[in-house]
């Protein structure tokens, strides 16, 4: 059984997820990483586990409220009580809008908005009981803004922030920290890299140093948002860098 308490991450890739493992990780917590599909994360796991963490790796689809239900469970009786949960799935969806059929608007909102419901929802559930813990929402430019093309991406992350801030207002008053991070800037990640090659020739070497988000920078803002003092607590927190025009 985790000693430190666990930390869930859901929709947890190869970038911002992996990342948040690493730092809880190092705090001291065992990480439990869920994504649809476990064996993408081996890597990982194996890398951390090399290192001394504690690390697991679970598949959930995280639009399927009773994979969602079941893996809080299995956590619980198997590893420990969860104390932070953080739901970063989404896609990124940027299509004009006569090509946005409607099952990709409904896909955008089903994994960025319905699948942090019940992600929310079933931390909430654990937590409740111990009255104490931590749940964390990765947020986007889209959360507050619509852009051209992103009516499918931006409907179902400004649902998800609408989601986050109704959970904080239930849930603070009852000890569990509720927290949406805006990350209004493209992160510094392999992906990032490979679509601005595509769309503008850029090599990842000519990119300005600190004009891309790290995802050590995020994973240090979601550590820093679960030990805030209960006097103090910051449910939504805009994230940048310092080149970037907002």
């Amino acid at each position: 059984m985790a000693q430190n308490g666990v930390v869930v991450l859901v929709g947890a890739g190869d970038a911002i997820g992996a990342a948040v493992a690493r730092r809880f990780a190092r705090g001291g917590y065992t990480v439990c990483i869920a994504r649809r599909d476990a064996a993408k994360s081996q890597r990982l796991v194996d890398e951390m586990t090399a290192e001394g963490c504690k690390v697991h790796a679970f598949s959930v689809d995280a639009r399927q409220e009773a994979e969602v239900q079941a893996l809080f469970d299995r956590i619980e009786a198997e590893i420990g009580p969860v104390e932070v949960c953080l739901y970063n799935a989404g896609s990124n969806v940027n299509k004009p809008l006569l090509d946005t059929t409607a099952k990709l608007f409904f896909k955008a909102w089903e994994l960025a908005c319905y699948g942090g419901f019940l992600v929310g929802r079933e931390a909430a559930r654990v937590m409740l009981p111990r009255g104490r813990g931590t749940i964390l929402f990765t947020g986007a430019t889209a959360s507050v803004r619509g852009g051209s093309g992103f009516a499918a991406f931006a409907s179902a992350k400004f649902g998800l922030r609408g989601v986050a801030q109704a959970m904080a207002r239930e849930l603070g008053p009852k000890n569990i920290h509720v927290v949406h991070l805006l990350i209004d800037a493209a992160v510094d990640s392999d992906a990032i890299h490979q679509r601005m090659k595509a769309a503008k020739g850029i090599d990842a070497s000519d990119i300005p140093a600190d004009s891309l988000t790290k995802t050590s920078s995020i994973a240090e803002v979601y550590w820093f948002a679960h030990h805030q003092p209960r006097d103090g607590w910051t449910h939504e927190l805009d994230l940048r860098p310092s080149v970037e025009k907002w």
